[in-house]
């Protein structure tokens, strides 16, 4: 139940010909507080409840629990979220031994890339392909929760 979860911005598309695998993602926040996020997920046609607690002083490892649900009550349980639905495709990549799963955004996150890693432990290594760009795992502004609601497009770049 501890997810270890790198973050990086994403300099080249290249990955889209690497992915084996996309799905749409559309996700909201019953609770977005940065103590304890309350996420609602549908991705492809599944549902999913997901509890993310505060990330450890790395920002690298933070309790998760998730657990499937039906699309239908996914679509019920969105429709009492925050403000600040995320919609985005996520590419998986593989990579060595190891799954990057690359999010493009698109509504008011249009122009934002992420890739993330998830690891067995804080200090495994694993082969970084060249279009990952910048490590921003400690950065809470890429954080989804904060995206839903300071979203990319009102950014000062």
């Amino acid at each position: 139940m501890i997810e270890i979860e790198r973050k990086f911005k994403v300099v080249s598309e290249v990955f889209k010909a690497e992915a084996f695998q996309q799905n749409r993602i559309v996700q909201g926040y019953l609770c977005s507080d940065p103590e304890r996020t309350v996420r609602i997920r549908i991705k492809g046609n599944k549902g999913y409840l997901t509890i993310k607690g505060k990330g450890n002083e790395s920002g690298l490892s933070r309790l998760e629990w998730e657990k499937e649900i039906t699309v239908s009550e996914a679509e019920l349980l969105l429709t009492l979220c925050e403000k600040g639905v995320i919609e985005k495709t996520r590419y998986d990549v593989q990579c060595g031994n190891h799954i990057i799963e690359v999010d493009e955004f698109y509504g008011d996150n249009k122009g934002l890339i992420m890739a993330e890693i998830e690891l067995k432990s804080e200090t495994e290594s694993f082969e970084k392909p060249y279009w990952l760009g910048e490590e921003v795992t400690n950065d809470e502004r890429y954080y989804n929760a904060y995206l839903s609601k300071n979203p990319f497009k009102n950014w000062k770049r």
